[in-house]
């Protein structure tokens, strides 16, 4: 997964914890607009997500971060 991707998902698992606290859950589209405008990146991301780290649709967000900073 891009760089940039990884950064941004720990900038949004962040910005959620610090405002709903630690048991905040996500789903994989918290990290994308409501457009489609750029299918690859999101194809990357839902393999990651779904195919390499086997997670369900909502997730807690520091379980997200921890496995993002593990996997770089």
């Amino acid at each position: 997964m891009r760089q940039s991707m990884r950064d941004k998902i720990i900038t949004v698992c962040d910005l959620k914890i610090a405002s709903k606290g630690e048991n905040v859950g996500l789903s994989f589209y918290a990290f994308f607009a409501n457009k489609n405008n750029d299918p690859e990146l999101l194809l990357e991301v839902a393999h990651w997500w779904i195919m390499d780290m086997k997670l369900d649709h909502f997730e807690k967000a520091k379980k997200i971060k921890s496995l993002v900073m593990a996997d770089r």
